[in-house]
């Protein structure tokens, strides 16, 4: 981008389609971005396409700096056996299948303590729904894990999980809620969103849970203090109106409750999801183009930055190079190290399910921000404002095998943690 930002945006706003520029230049002067101009900013190409970048990353300085932050964190998929049959989802099996799985508490202990140790701050703890899950399992993972694994910031249990957990310990909503929240539970992923729309999710998701529901949760979630993040699965049989209503709804709930600590824009992994790969919905698409990508970041920043300041990239689904790029185009935040990713590799991501804190921040530097590791409430725990030789070396940055803390692949092949009657958790 320009040295001089002002040029930069004055520059491409000249020359481009006039309701354009006056969308953008709207934009700049800090009106809100409403979902229908937001959905003519969805045909920008070329020219058009570099000006809704220039301005998204101008609103990114604006509102959140030039820090790039990250966590290190390691996800814990404790098990892949599942009632829901969505058919986006490759990593979910029947309980009747040689590839379910299940974690017991003291693996899922045991791979806690095992990234604390290398310098993880949060896990993320999110599975399948198991047909015989014992209602209290969740909230007894929480206490088991906050009295083993101290310090660790719990970040677990989907708005699906909460609303099967708590269908299944008979309790409502808020009451769960507040057990898990009690238990030691930190805050909430805002996955299970894909889009925000019934007559698509009972497309693409029968049974799957309903908008209100989700809502229902991240509500709750919000008024009992506990914080949640907030995703779109895009690039599949959604229309550019559904994704930017989605947008707009979570945008409404901010302002409401300012209980969202980031929005994530999901790609749509096609080359294992059932519907893809069986054809089962007319017009699927294999995952959004690279110029769909671009355009729903920037646009996620003209339309949420104001509330949301934080716009994370998914590395995992759209790779180092483009998160990379992302960071031109309103992003200030690539996510965690993860450690282990099953859920996108399963659907055939290829981008790796482990990146190092000196990855990260070398793709940070080299895009001409500065890195900033955080926490899961996006504090601040250290600056990295020197050069990279004076950056401390981090007990992750010598694992050079990605497969070192195990991988979906062992996973299901592993006997010890094959799913069967006397391991269910019940």
């Amino acid at each position: 981008m320009s040295a001089n930002p002002a040029d930069a945006v004055a520059a491409c706003l000249g020359g481009i389609d006039r309701e354009l520029a006056r969308v953008l230049g709207a934009c700049l002067d800090g009106r809100e971005l409403s979902w229908q101009d937001a959905v003519s900013l969805q045909s920008a190409r070329g020219r058009e396409l570099l000006a809704l970048c220039v301005v998204a990353d101008e609103l990114r300085l604006r509102q959140a700096g030039d820090e790039v932050t990250y966590v290190v964190n390691r996800n814990i998929n404790f098990t892949n056996v599942c009632v829901k049959t969505c058919q986006f989802c490759a990593f979910s099996r029947d309980l009747r299948s040689e590839e379910g799985y299940l974690l017991d508490p003291a693996e899922i202990v045991r791979r806690a303590l095992e990234a604390q140790a290398v310098g993880a701050t949060e896990i993320c703890l999110q599975a399948g729904l198991p047909p015989t899950l014992r209602g209290r399992l969740y909230i007894d993972l929480c206490e088991t894990l906050t009295r083993e694994a101290p310090g660790l910031h719990l970040h677990a249990f989907s708005p699906e999980e909460v609303k099967y957990g708590a269908t299944r310990a008979r309790m409502s909503i808020h009451d769960y809620l507040a057990a898990l929240r009690d238990a030691g539970l930190g805050s909430l992923p805002g996955t299970s969103a894909e889009i925000l729309d019934d007559a698509l999710r009972q497309r693409i998701a029968p049974g799957r849970i309903s908008t209100a529901e989700w809502v229902e949760v991240i509500r709750t979630a919000h008024a009992l203090g506990l914080p949640t993040t907030s995703t779109m699965m895009f690039g599949h049989v959604e229309t550019v109106e559904q994704r930017m209503r989605h947008m707009d709804l979570l945008r409404s709930i901010q302002k409401e409750t300012g209980g969202f600590t980031e929005f994530v824009p999901l790609s749509f992994v096609h080359h294992e999801a059932p519907m893809f790969v069986k054809a089962t919905q007319p017009g699927v698409s294999p995952g959004p183009t690279g110029d769909d990508v671009i355009r729903l970041y920037a646009t996620a920043r003209l339309m949420l930055g104001a509330t949301f300041r934080n716009i994370q990239a998914s590395w995992v689904k759209e790779g180092a190079r483009v998160a990379q790029w992302l960071l031109s185009c309103g992003v200030n935040d690539l996510g965690g190290t993860l450690i282990n990713e099953s859920i996108s590799t399963s659907a055939g991501a290829g981008h790796g399910q482990l990146m190092t804190p000196a990855t990260l921040r070398r793709l940070i530097r080299d895009a001409g921000r500065t890195p900033a590791q955080r926490n899961t409430r996006y504090e601040i725990l250290r600056r990295f404002d020197g050069a990279a030789e004076l950056d401390p070396v981090e007990p992750l940055d010598g694992v050079t095998d990605p497969e070192a803390f195990g991988s979906y692949r062992a996973l299901v092949a592993d006997p010890r943690f094959r799913y069967r009657d006397e391991s269910r958790p019940e």
